[in-house]
């Protein structure tokens, strides 16, 4: 027992030497960019550890549109969180229903098309982007909502369709044949014994197509260019088109705009590390 103590303790030091230094490395970034955002103007870039007078007129200012950046700032953050929301949820209706019909049901070829939708993975995201900026423009959704959401869609989609299906094929087969005898459709087994079973795998991908999609940079810029139509990972560029940035407004922004994904991440984080890695098996 002394012996597994002292291995247990050796193994946990080990761990802690090097999470620490990793935790520091990526907290600092977001110490200075909270540093930024409490500093006044001329004091932003010191280099001081801690402002000498730190304020919260830079969030009063975001909140209320007091620069020509922010014209727009409530409907652009709105953009996103529509965008994402949309994103997630059709993502989540494509990818459960495509799963379902691949795991369970066996459908002719349905491995073959899963595997040559991974297939797209091999292809970086930043390639596409100008072959979807085309084929959004001959469909006509160019400055359309629509062009972002479809194109997430079908980034977030293949991922989504694994996952789900590794998870799925994980649950029980005697649940499918029991719900069979007693007289069940297709559609009755997916609605009363495939979802309840899958929640925590279907909480998982849900939550990583809204936040693929939340910061989602490139194809929101491709795609759209109205001020009240873009989203606001778009608008944080603008701050960086003039010669005289205002940095600190960009921090305050940037820290709004962090605030609701760090919520949905750690309001759901026990499904997204149950959901992507275990999968949803319920005994």
């Amino acid at each position: 027992m002394k012996r597994l103590s002292l291995k247990k303790i050796s193994t946990e030091a080990q761990l802690l030497l090097v999470g620490i230094p990793v935790l520091l490395w990526t907290l600092i970034p977001v110490y200075h960019m909270f540093l930024f955002a409490i500093s006044e103007r001329d004091t932003a870039t010191s280099g001081r550890l801690w402002p000498q007078n730190p304020t919260l007129q830079n969030f009063d200012i975001v909140f209320q549109k007091k620069h020509f950046y922010l014209n727009h700032f409530w409907q652009q953050l709105g953009n996103s969180l529509l965008i994402a929301l949309a994103v997630g949820a059709i993502t989540l209706f494509i990818a459960t229903c495509a799963a379902f019909a691949i795991s369970r049901l066996k459908v002719r070829g349905g491995r073959t098309v899963m595997n040559l939708a991974l297939f797209t993975y091999f292809i970086p995201a930043a390639f596409l982007a100008v072959p979807m900026y085309k084929t959004m423009g001959n469909y006509g959704l160019l400055n359309n909502q629509w062009a972002l959401i479809l194109a997430m869609v079908t980034i977030a989609s293949p991922y989504c369709i694994w996952v789900l299906k590794q998870a799925s094929d994980k649950l029980p087969w005697e649940l499918d044949e029991a719900a069979r005898m007693d007289g069940a459709s297709p559609l009755q087994l997916f609605r009363l014994v495939y979802l309840p079973l899958m929640v925590p795998s279907l909480v998982a991908v849900g939550t990583y197509s809204l936040l693929l999609a939340w910061n989602e940079y490139l194809y929101a810029f491709l795609l759209l260019s109205n001020d009240a139509d873009i989203t606001l990972a778009v608008a944080l560029g603008n701050f960086l088109s003039a010669d005289d940035s205002p940095w600190e407004l960009l921090m305050a922004t940037g820290l709004v705009y962090a605030l609701p994904p760090a919520a949905i991440y750690y309001a759901f984080k026990r499904y997204m590390v149950s959901g992507l890695t275990a999968g949803a098996v319920k005994s």
